[in-house]
């Protein structure tokens, strides 16, 4: 289990699916995501499957550490161990938030990952693709330290039309480059 100030993370358990799937198939959650079909529970379960046997996906829930309650789910998928690098995936379900503001629960659950990363995992990047409309995610990750990487021109469609997505990265500090 990994711990912040307000918050751990565990890692999934079959048990917390049906939540998980609830969460991403709200509308204004899913239009976030790659995944933009309504999942099932069988969805769910082969993605878990998937998860729970690779070696280079990192999975947890977000539970507040008073009541241990979840509130969301993140994690650092497609590790590369060549290139020491993972995606990060993160976002609130809780009272459909999605992405709090400066200091919230989505900043800390992101710093104690990447500390994982970094730390743990010994990873030299950590990645993410964000859609153009993504607002809220680009004000935390730009709050983390990401920088803008690459523009892949009409890369989503959303809302009836096209949108770009954006690459922003993360690398560890102790390994920047001046």
């Amino acid at each position: 289990m990994l711990r912040g100030d307000r918050l751990q993370l565990r890692a999934v358990e079959r048990s917390d699916l049906e939540r998980m799937r609830d969460w991403r198939n709200q509308p204004e959650f899913r239009r976030h995501f790659r995944e933009y079909r309504e999942l099932n529970m069988v969805n769910q379960e082969q993605w878990f499957a998937r998860i729970s046997a690779s070696a280079n996906d990192f999975m947890f829930i977000i539970e507040r550490s008073d009541d241990r309650a979840p509130i969301g789910v993140c994690g650092l998928v497609y590790v590369n161990w060549v290139l020491r690098s993972a995606d990060i995936s993160l976002y609130i379900g809780d009272d459909d938030v999605y992405i709090d503001g400066p200091g919230g629960v989505a900043e800390e659950a992101a710093r104690v990952l990447i500390r994982y990363g970094f730390e743990d995992l010994n990873l030299h990047k950590v990645w993410t693709e964000l859609y153009s409309f993504d607002e809220r995610k680009i004000a935390l990750f730009t709050r983390l330290g990401f920088a803008r990487d690459a523009v892949l021109r009409d890369n989503a469609y959303a809302g009836g039309r096209y949108h770009d997505s954006y690459i922003y990265s993360l690398i560890r500090p102790d390994e920047a480059k001046p």
